[in-house]
């Protein structure tokens, strides 16, 4: 049975709005991760916007549990029903049904559409709520029902705020099963288990703590689909249900070792944490050494080390994902459609870890035999900081030793090093969009832009607020606030484009100067300067910063086409990661496992510019979404679609989502230059490049260093003329025995191979490498370079059997650091600079063991 649409079935026919789930990273900016159902909806619970129409809600929502206040990372393998990913099914009231039809509707879904034996459900309720338990009279007999306290039966959104009683509902799951002495109703065994609870949102707490009845009460309920789902099918662990069977099944045949339920806590840490890592990838996280791509880290890098007690030595959860990907296409068709790049992201990820994991199991089984009841914190910190071993994955190593971690010398550790703390976080980091933005809505409704088709327009300042956004009938001049306009032709920010600048005109007299525009539960504000004093409710000419749009447009309509280009030359498992394009420039980011070569990024400029110069017309249509989707428009997962979508085209060149504005005809972008490409994280790299007038003075500022390199070598063959000088100072070099900082570096041979593993006080790493394989036949060198506070390394091979961009990326990457390069050679940066003694002893220990384990 197909629980998770019978769910939105059964509520759609009680007149609920269907909402799709929300993105896993959420707008909240108190929160990792979404959490709960309820999270989309907090704006509506909490007043700050009104609800929808009708004002009762559906969802299946997937959630991540896994960072911050609610982590069950360490509980997942080990219990029947933890999840760091799980989906909740909810349904919601904003003022409309309260207990009775609460109650009802979770009643008849369970009885009726599940069919669960009515005797089997017991009902919990909040020791006050007389009202709940003469409902549920008319259901289960006073025996089944039990009274709690707060602790177990009261739900608050905070310290103030919306709050109020809720009643559980427990399934029974059998005396003959589970038979200690907490498996009674209300013990902690799990005879008894719960799987919906209904909260009845009915007052508000003030300061004081004291409790005011809401005028109109909500309901927010949630059901964990994976627990109803092993209810109904029977069994006694979610991981048994049909939901987890084919991934266990397909981990097995992995590892070649069948999954045994009752010591099969290696597969369970697995099937979970595919689903995470390769429902946050797909929706656009990436791998971080902070915030959110940590804890997607720290999630894959406990997989795998799961996978490697299994005996798998080698990357493998991305060749599982191809699994998750067909069980699931039917409700999150984003994983098929995405299922390459996240498989490709995966693989370069558990590469990074598998590099350093053989290294660190070493010293945590050499500080294992040292220990005693407890395991040393500063080993456990080297293991974080030097292997890339998150705390709670030493911690679950430890688990399986019955030996405590010291946790104080653990944190002393990290204390002294705090450039290196990875896994400190509060919230999301992103600033809070708080103000009287519900009262606008509920006044005004959503105000229009029709900045597509003008770029200035009479207008209405509907509303004023001051600069903490609070309304205000009055702006003064000299003051910062925000305008509200019933029509406008700026542009917010969204979709990657940055929103608009502009005027405020009364008459010919700029009365205030538009700073920002920005998007707030969909309103269009701008942020003002304001010139003269202005009040709520003034006629206005909204005026549109014209060049400074007309360049906008050209880099988001290049962008676009970049897409393009990129997935012609680079295959169809490339997407899109996320984008920024303004005036300036534009930055693309995309997934790819490797760093670009110079030919790649040649095919790809010049592709650009080829549509450019065939001058493609561009046609922008409103389409229903599915219709959208079978003409091939792409979509990114960031950006919230209705049911009609705007789908902007050249010719058959580029189909996208976007609701963004472009030029009319690619020839209106003029000239298209590539200036950086760069890695992101793992599987991710970006593209920064020009267009229009900023390409014409990128290509003017390389005009002018070539006409200054001519002069100072007083000829136009210059690549010849700095191949000469190389070639004289390499000689040199090599006539005195130095690299070409003046160091002399320490080498030491192995098996007949020269090791170089060194820093050098000033100069390129890369020169020192050139250097030491021209006066080497078999050598492996790593080199540092420290200047002004930041890392440079570069890494070469000649005549030896490993790879230098493995081994100087899993050096790197075990500080926070990134690299790329070929099987030869290799640079990279981005660590600390207190870091790279460390770095240069991983580096040396590495290579020692990659060349005694391949001799000649």
């Amino acid at each position: 049975m197909e629980i998770r649409r019978s769910y939105l079935e059964f509520f759609a026919g009680k007149n609920h709005v269907i909402a799709p789930s929300s993105p896993l990273v959420p707008s909240d900016p108190t929160l990792l991760f979404t959490n709960a159902g309820m999270v989309q909806f907090k704006p509506v619970f909490t007043g700050e916007v009104p609800p929808p129409q009708p004002p009762r809600a559906a969802t299946s929502q997937v959630c991540i549990r896994a960072g911050g206040k609610h982590n069950d990372l360490e509980n997942v393998g080990y219990t029947a029903r933890h999840h760091t990913m799980f989906e909740m099914l909810g349904n919601f009231s904003f003022g409309d049904y309260f207990k009775k039809e609460a109650i009802s509707y979770a009643w008849e879904f369970l009885t009726g559409s599940l069919n669960l034996p009515k005797e089997r459900l017991y009902i919990s309720i909040h020791e006050s709520d007389d009202e709940a338990e003469a409902i549920w009279l008319g259901y289960v007999p006073k025996e089944r029902i039990g009274r709690f306290g707060d602790k177990d039966n009261f739900w608050q959104m905070g310290e103030v705020g919306p709050c109020g009683p809720c009643s559980e509902i427990y399934y029974d799951q059998g005396a003959d099963r589970f038979g200690s002495g907490e498996d009674y109703f209300g013990g902690d065994g799990d005879r008894f288990l719960e799987v919906w609870n209904l909260v009845f949102m009915q007052y508000n707490r003030d300061e004081k703590g004291t409790l005011h009845p809401l005028p109109k009460p909500s309901i927010d309920t949630g059901m964990g689909l994976e627990r109803i789902t092993a209810v109904k099918e029977g069994v006694f662990s979610n991981y048994d249900s049909s939901l987890f069977r084919p991934l266990l099944d397909e981990i097995s045949r992995v590892t070649k070792k069948p999954y045994d339920p009752r010591s099969g806590s290696s597969h369970r840490v697995i099937a979970d944490h595919l689903r995470s890592v390769a429902f946050l990838l797909a929706q656009g996280v990436s791998f971080d050494n902070e915030g959110r791509g940590y804890v997607l880290r720290r999630i894959l890098r406990r997989a795998a080390r799961h996978g490697y007690l299994l005996g798998v030595k080698e990357p493998f959860l991305y060749r599982l994902n191809a699994v998750l990907a067909e069980q699931m296409k039917d409700s999150y068709p984003y994983l098929l459609e995405q299922q390459g790049s996240v498989s490709d992201q995966i693989k370069a990820e558990e590469a990074r870890f598998f590099a350093t994991l053989v290294s660190g199991m070493k010293l945590f089984e050499t500080e294992l035999e040292k220990s005693g009841a407890i395991f040393s914190g500063e080993s456990a910190f080297k293991l974080y900081d030097t292997y890339g071993f998150p705390l709670d994955l030493t911690q679950d190593m430890l688990r399986a030793h019955n030996i405590r971690l010291d946790t104080e010398g653990f944190d002393r550790a990290m204390k002294r090093q705090k450039e290196t703390a990875k896994a400190a976080w509060k919230g999301s980091g992103d600033k809070s969009a708080q103000g009287d933005f519900g009262a606008l809505i509920e006044e005004f409704g959503l105000n229009v832009f029709v900045g597509y088709d003008t770029l200035e327009t009479e207008s209405r300042l509907l509303a004023l607020l001051d600069q903490n956004r609070k309304k205000t009938s009055r702006l003064e001049a000299g003051e910062i606030g925000f305008a509200l306009l019933d029509k406008t032709p700026l542009y917010a920010t969204s979709g990657g484009q940055v929103g608009d600048c502009g005027a405020l005109k009364i008459g010919d007299r700029a009365v205030a100067i538009v700073l920002q525009t920005d998007k707030y539960f969909g309103l269009n504000i701008s942020k003002i300067a304001v010139k003269e004093s202005i009040e709520a409710g003034a006629p206005v000419l909204a005026e549109v910063a014209r060049f400074r749009r007309l360049l906008t447009e050209r880099h988001h309509s290049a962008a676009h086409l970049l897409h393009s280009a990129l997935i012609e030359t680079l295959g169809e498992n490339t997407t899109q990661a996320g984008s920024e394009v303004s005036g300036e420039r534009l930055r693309f980011d995309f997934s790819y496992p490797k760093a670009l070569s110079k030919e790649q990024l040649d095919e790809i400029e010049n592709r650009v510019n080829e549509m450019i110069f065939a001058a493609i017309d561009s046609v922008v249509e409103e389409l229903p979404i599915e219709e959208a989707k079978k003409r091939g428009a792409k979509a990114l997962f960031s950006e919230k679609y209705g049911e009609m979508v705007r789908v902007v085209s050249f010719g058959g060149e580029s189909v996208e989502f976007c609701g963004g504005t472009h030029v009319k005809n690619t020839s209106h972008i003029g000239a298209f230059a590539i200036i950086k490409e760069s890695g992101v994280s793992a599987g991710v790299r970006r593209i920064e490049a020009a267009a229009a007038s900023a390409a014409l003075s990128y290509f003017k500022e390389i005009r002018n260093s070539y006409d200054q390199a001519v002069g100072a070598l007083k000829t136009k063959d210059i690549s010849s003329a700095i191949a000469k000088l190389i070639h004289e100072n390499k000689k040199l070099q090599k006539e005195s025995g130095k690299s070409q900082s003046g160091k002399e570096i320490a080498i030491v041979e192995i098996g007949g191979v020269i090791l170089a593993v060194d820093t050098i006080p000033y100069g390129n790493p890369k020169e020192t490498i050139d250097d030491l394989k021209n006066r080497f036949n078999r050598i492996a060198a790593t080199v540092f370079c420290i200047n002004g506070g930041k890392v440079s390394a570069a890494a070469g091979t000649k005549n030896v059997p490993f790879d230098a961009d493995k081994w100087l990326s899993s050096t790197l990457s075990a500080f926070g650091g990134k690299s790329g390069g070929r099987g030869d050679f290799a640079s990279g940066g981005g660590i600390a600079p207190g870091l790279v003694e460390d770095a240069k002893k991983l580096a040396l220990e590495s290579a020692k063991e990659a060349i005694k384990k391949k001799p000649g």
